[in-house]
Order: C-alpha cells, then sequence, then structure tokens
C-alpha cells in the first residue's frame, strides 16, 4: 500500500476496486440551467459558464460529445471503461423525459460503465430516481449522484446565495438512500465567513449520513461571478494558503475512513479567474497537504470517534 492510499481513500483506486481497471470520467454538457439562476445570477461564486469549463458545446449532442473525448482518452492512457458525468449546471432540472432520452445516448457509447448526474440537493425528486434505478436495471449500467452542497453552514449558504439550506441536503441524501445510488458531495473548505468549526462540522455531518463519496473544491474567483466585485474592492477575503491547508487535514481526520475522496483542489484556467490556488499548481499544493499530513501524523478518520453514542464509550457505560 502506498503513502497516498495510508493519508487518504482516493477516486482512482475506489474506480479500481469497483471496476477492476482503470476508469475514467467523460465530462457531457447538457443544455440546462439551474433554478437558482433563473431569476438572478445564481450562487455568488457559479460563473456563467457553469462549473464545465473543459466541457464541449451544449449543442453538440450527448453521443458527440462522449465519444469525442473517450477516443482521445484511449489513446492517451489506453482507457477501456468510462462515466459519462453530467457535469455542468444542474442537470435534473429538465423535463424527466429530455433528462432520459440524453442518458439513453450516453448508454449507446461503447465502455460505459457508470453515468455520474450533477445536480442540486433541491432538484431530486422521487420520480426521477425511479426512472434512473429502472433505467440502471434494464441497461446494467451504474448511476451515481453529485450533490452540491459546499458547507453545512446555513448561514454561509445564504451569504452566497445558494437558494437552498441544509434541509434540503438532508432530505436529498435521505431520498436517494433506498435506491442505493452512490452520493457524491461537493464542498468548499473556505467559503467566506466559515471557519476551522464550520470543517470539522462538514465533515461530521457528511460521516454519519449515507454519502459514499465527497469532493473537494478550494475557492476561486471566476471574472463573471457575483464575487468578483467584492474580492477586487476587498469586501471579502479568502484564507491563506496555510489555512486552507490545515483546514483539509482537519476534515480528513474528522471524515469517515471508508469515505472516497475525490478531489482536493479546485483547478481552472487561470485566465478565467481573479484568484485560484494562491498562484500554485494543484500538484504543488497536493505534495505541501501530504508532507503536512505526514508532520502531524494524520491519516483519514482518525479522530471519527463521535458516532454510535460516542459519550457512552468515553464514560465506560
Amino acid at each position: 500500500m502506498n503513502q497516498e492510499k495510508q493519508l487518504y481513500r482516493t477516486y482512482s483506486s475506489f474506480l479500481k476496486e469497483k471496476y477492476g481497471e482503470k476508469v475514467y470520467k467523460l465530462p457531457v454538457n447538457l443544455p440546462v440551467s439551474c433554478p437558482n439562476r433563473m431569476d438572478g445570477r445564481g450562487c455568488s461564486f457559479c460563473a456563467g459558464v457553469g462549473t464545465g469549463f473543459e466541457a464541449s458545446d451544449a449543442q453538440i449532442s450527448v453521443y458527440e460529445q462522449l465519444q469525442s473525448t473517450r477516443i482521445k482518452v484511449e489513446k492517451r492512457y489506453k482507457a477501456h471503461k468510462f462515466i459519462a458525468y453530467f457535469q455542468n449546471y444542474t442537470n435534473t432540472f429538465l423535463p424527466l423525459n429530455q433528462l432520459m432520452d440524453y442518458m439513453e445516448e450516453a448508454a449507446k457509447v461503447e465502455d460505459i460503465v457508470e453515468i455520474a448526474i450533477s445536480t442540486r440537493p433541491d432538484c431530486i425528486r422521487d420520480d426521477f430516481l425511479e426512472a434512473f434505478q429502472n433505467f440502471q436495471n434494464r441497461t446494467g449500467i451504474e448511476i451515481s449522484i453529485e450533490l452540491g452542497l459546499q458547507t453545512v453552514n446555513y448561514h454561509t449558504l445564504k451569504e452566497v446565495n445558494r437558494g437552498h439550506g441544509l434541509a434540503e441536503f438532508l432530505d436529498a441524501v435521505l431520498r436517494i438512500q433506498p435506491y442505493h445510488f452512490p452520493v457524491c458531495t461537493h464542498m468548499i473548505l473556505n467559503l467566506p465567513g466559515d471557519t476551522m468549526e464550520d470543517v470539522i462540522e462538514s465533515a461530521k455531518i457528511l460521516s454519519v449520513l449515507p454519502v459514499e463519496m465527497v469532493k473537494l473544491h478550494s475557492l476561486y474567483i471566476p471574472k463573471d461571478c457575483a464575487l468578483y466585485d467584492d474580492y477586487v474592492d476587498g469586501r471579502i477575503t479568502i484564507c491563506s494558503k496555510e489555512e486552507y491547508l490545515n483546514r483539509l487535514a482537519t476534515f480528513m481526520i474528522y471524515l469517515r475512513e471508508d469515505m472516497v475522496v475525490e478531489r482536493l483542489f479546485s483547478r481552472i484556467p487561470e485566465e478565467d479567474s481573479a484568484f485560484s490556488n494562491w498562484q500554485t499548481s494543484w500538484w504543488k499544493l497536493l505534495d505541501e497537504w501530504e508532507a503536512l499530513m505526514k508532520e502531524k501524523g494524520y491519516v483519514q478518520g482518525s479522530l471519527c470517534n463521535y458516532r454510535n453514542g460516542s459519550a457512552l464509550t468515553q464514560w465506560g457505560i
């Protein structure tokens, strides 16, 4: 077992365990928006193009998007299995029959073993989940769901104009549970106003819920977002790189040890952002964070001791 696996459970190793070989995600951009953008600019950190900076044009068919990217990835990485990642905006903010048509297109692409559907907690409904289950049973293609939460601090969620609170996330996760679709939760550990206490509570809440994966993002400021003016004019501050690395390390030790960690840092083209990763490459940040974990003797889950009646255990009852 290498050192990386000892520090945390990586997404790449999880996929290899599940599918028997390396599996690569292929981004798909659907012609869809977000309910939080219908009467305004949406979340204050969201750019006009959403999060799919590397995705194809949404007017290109799902089949063509996947086939084009699949050929490139297969040639470069010798890959043989792929996940169709419905990535940008809120993919369940579509009429159900239209979304299912897009999923049927994805199923026609060779070697697609899974469809990952990115959405919001307030856009999960029983009829969608039932349709996903029927699709999975019929095609044999796995379904996973990615939910953007960002923080468990509902005051911060309001400040960044997230458009939902913590309750909607809890409802979505518990609603998904009976269908056994793996849930990946997106989190930002350095939103303005959040503290280390919020980081710890975020790890705890995810760990006591039926959440299988977490994707962590370091906050970046796209030029086309509501936070841009606040950042440029000095009305908000972003924590230092050292503080973020400490938050990330602390989050990890409170996180349930079997939870899969898909990502640790955001990635965005420099020309599209006013701030991103403290002008440091993501691999350099990863090296610094791993060095910090080793220095402190941290591993994922080492302080996940707060479940199953922890006070009873503490007092010998």
